[in-house]
């Protein structure tokens, strides 16, 4: 209820700022917002859409895990770990195995490989939600963990600022990786404090521990290299991460003897049908968001006209 009184919100003080820039002689403002509304619509229709391709291909390799029984597997291994983080959700849960792979792709910069498979990992935690209307703890938990993102190798930034002309764009490489950590750490805390979640648990603070210590050898591995000796590392060692999990996950395939091609089209089918279903959710946001900036926008290139 509170979205739907946020979202009629957005679109109200859009409007609102309109009508009053229009009796104070700015004719431009409404159709401005207008068309602003229309092509940030269109937009969030273009970028839903692009998202599927890597949406499916993910699905599709996540579904032979499936079946082959891999991920169940993992979520057995790890469940040790994250049932702590997440001690709503079952210890042989496939929930488990998809949080491991979105927290760990989130760590390496992977943003097109961590967000299908976060979608399929929220999906999963919903199933077993009880007040469906409302999120639960492990929502939470998994928000925070996206949202605070730990990024040990920032590859998608790296390359956005390289295509853009950065002078160094592995500059960003070290103060990424600490202020990560620490807003990782500082969120982590404050759910465990509202959700109540011992934090002095031996495997939690194993874990954390192994982490610092994997984090602290990245540090010390890249700290010697030059820029593009630190833009090549970081691209091979994704590189054969990526092509690595894709090729664990079809070879379980193949050691179980399912039929891994019909078993990744229907998981790629899935992943269809949710970034299709995502369309309405984008456009809704988007377009409400648009209307509400498109004023401040108009103002600043005013401003840089001066």
């Amino acid at each position: 209820m509170a979205l739907n009184y946020i979202w009629i919100g957005l679109f109200a003080i859009g409007v609102i700022i309109g009508v009053v820039k229009l009796f104070l002689g700015d004719f431009n403002a409404m159709p401005e917002m207008m068309d602003s509304i229309f092509s940030m619509s269109n937009l969030a229709f273009d970028m839903t859409i692009g998202l599927t391709g890597t949406l499916t291909f993910w699905m599709g390799v996540m579904k032979v895990g499936e079946d082959s029984g891999l991920i169940n597997r993992l979520a057995k291994k790890l469940s040790p770990v994250l049932v702590k983080l997440f001690p709503e959700i079952p210890k042989d849960h496939p929930a488990l195995s998809s949080l491991f792979i979105n927290i760990s792709a989130n760590m390496l910069g992977l943003d097109n490989a961590a967000t299908p498979i976060g979608l399929k990992a929220m999906q999963e935690i919903q199933s077993i939600n009880k007040q469906k209307d409302t999120a639960s703890n492990s929502m939470i938990m998994f928000l925070t963990l996206n949202t605070s993102g730990l990024t040990i190798i920032p590859v998608s930034i790296m390359a956005y600022r390289s295509k853009f002309g950065a002078a160094d764009p592995t500059d960003i490489f070290i103060p990424l990786l600490l202020t990560t950590m620490c807003s990782t750490l500082v969120g982590l805390l404050v759910v465990y404090a509202i959700q109540k979640i011992n934090l002095l648990n031996k495997t939690l603070l194993a874990t954390f521990a192994g982490i610092s210590l994997f984090v602290a050898g990245i540090f010390t591995a890249v700290s010697s290299l030059d820029s593009e000796q630190m833009q090549i590392f970081c691209r091979v060692l994704t590189s054969i991460l990526i092509l690595g999990c894709i090729m664990f996950f079809l070879f379980s395939g193949v050691r179980k003897k399912i039929n891994v091609y019909d078993s990744f089209v229907e998981g790629a089918k899935g992943g269809f049908h949710i970034a299709v279903s995502l369309i309405p959710y984008c456009v809704a946001i988007l377009a409400a968001r648009r209307g509400r900036m498109v004023h401040s926008e108009v103002r600043q290139r005013k401003l840089l006209c001066v």
